[in-house]
């Protein structure tokens, strides 16, 4: 029996491609909900039934949290999926749905919560035993709070919005002279991007590399971890290139690091996929923040590990317990995943369009998560994430040569993308060699800019 008879599909985009191959695989019928702008996307063409919820503006249709709940109502869905964005980490939402009489296939409502807010996921973090980056108990407002936080944090110092995330809502403040500006500016910030103007004080680092745990939990008091994802090619804090595992780390360094996330989600009783994010410098681990969802990332820990995370997420939301022990998970080569975005290659100003040609890589060991096809128009309305590319092989510079190679097969025309920046960045040194952080990618954009596009 499957785990569910009919799960509806709360994304749009390669994701909600990637959760509708999932259920069918398990036997499970398929509800797409799409926006006016989506009725000829894939996973609406492929869906055994759709129901457009409203028109382009996300507000207005894939954030509409009653119109989701109306469809999974009128076609009888017993669960459902929320992807990553949107409301994936919406703890109302999550709340909403499980008092309607559907499962959520993501974590406990009350977890997002704390999770989503950082002052309590860092509160959190530490009664757990995680390691956590110095900075402020609580939140900073005015002058004296905040010269008293710096003087205790020490410079350089980060301000964080405590309802940020995805990089966003963040202020590097070098020294005392930029301190009331850089709260003023945070502050600002915060309440324009996310309608709540609290913020924090970290401790900055100035080159760490950006590390996360994948946890799992099941209703049954179990939690695996699988191993950590290295994502520290960021630009602005978005992550552009993954890779699993850490070119940083050793196995003795991967495992303490995986056992105390493990233990700290049991202790939580944390259910479902959730990642673990943390900065890593100098050897020591710093707790960021925790997505409470799939990440964009996870094909390269599905790699690694051979566990489909999709599928197990739809299980162990049916009550299912965990499909493996933690002795069971093994790391098998190495994967490196790389985000096709509909963007200037140079500016990374947004480009959709319609796609006139497409063709998809493939050969051993070659993976594509797109929702795209030739003649499909990319919509203005949502993120520029149209794929993602994921290679494995068995080790880490067979996998580079196998990216090389499936990057040069890859036909996007009619829209600009990200494929020539990503060709650039596997031609340099330091990318072959496992030498970069969080900062590195400024430095190369800066150098690349006058470069000739591949």
């Amino acid at each position: 029996m499957p785990p569910f008879r009919k799960v509806l599909i709360a994304n749009r985009g390669e994701i909600a491609l990637r959760i509708l191959r999932a259920c069918r695989e398990l036997g499970i019928q398929t509800v797409a909900v799409h926006s006016t702008a989506d009725a000829e996307a894939m996973h609406v063409r492929l869906a055994d039934e759709s129901v457009c919820i409203g028109p382009p503006p996300a507000r207005d249709s894939y954030l509409k949290a009653l119109s989701i709940l109306a469809a999974a109502e009128i076609t009888g869905a017993e669960a459902i999926h929320p992807g990553y964005g949107f409301l994936a980490e919406n703890a109302d939402f999550a709340q909403m749905v499980v008092e309607h009489g559907f499962a959520f296939i993501g974590p406990k409502p009350e977890h997002i919560r704390i999770m989503g807010d950082k002052i309590a996921a860092k509160a959190t973090a530490q009664e757990l035993g995680l390691p956590v980056v110095p900075g402020t108990d609580g939140t900073v407002s005015g002058p004296e709070e905040a010269m008293a936080a710096a003087a205790e944090v020490g410079y350089p110092l980060l301000i964080k919005a405590v309802a940020g995330g995805g990089g966003r809502g963040m202020t590097v403040v070098e020294d005392g002279d930029g301190l009331m500006e850089g709260l003023q500016r945070a502050q600002g910030e915060a309440r324009a991007g996310f309608g709540d103007d609290r913020v924090y004080m970290e401790r900055f680092l100035r080159n760490p590399r950006h590390i996360e745990v994948q946890v799992f939990g099941d209703m049954h008091g179990n939690v695996v971890h699988l191993f950590e994802r290295d994502c520290s090619l960021q630009r602005r804090h978005q992550k552009l290139v993954e890779e699993a595992p850490s070119p940083a780390l050793d196995d003795a360094q991967r495992r303490e690091i995986g056992g105390v996330v493990a233990t700290a989600m049991r202790r939580l009783g944390y259910l479902g996929a959730g990642t673990v994010e943390f900065l890593y410098e100098d050897g020591r681990f710093f707790f960021i923040e925790m997505n409470t969802r799939i990440q964009v990332e996870h094909p390269v820990t599905e790699l690694v590990t051979g566990i489909d995370l999709v599928k197990e997420q739809i299980r162990v939301a049916a009550g299912h317990p965990l499909s493996v022990r933690q002795e069971d998970v093994r790391l098998n080569g190495h994967a490196i995943e790389v985000r096709i975005n509909a963007e200037d290659p140079r500016t990374f100003l947004p480009a959709p369009g319609l796609i006139t040609a497409f063709h998809a890589p493939g050969g051993p060991g070659v993976r594509v998560d797109a929702a795209i096809y030739g003649g499909y128009r990319v919509p203005p309305w949502y993120d520029s994430l149209v794929g993602k590319l994921i290679v494995h092989d068995h080790d880490r510079e067979a996998c580079l040569a196998r990216l090389d190679r499936a990057l040069s097969e890859f036909v996007v025309e009619g829209i600009p993308t990200t494929i020539p920046l990503l060709r650039a960045l596997l031609a340099d040194d330091d990318i072959r060699s496992g030498r970069y952080d969080t900062g590195w990618l400024g430095g190369f954009l800066a150098r690349w800019a006058d470069q000739p596009l591949p």
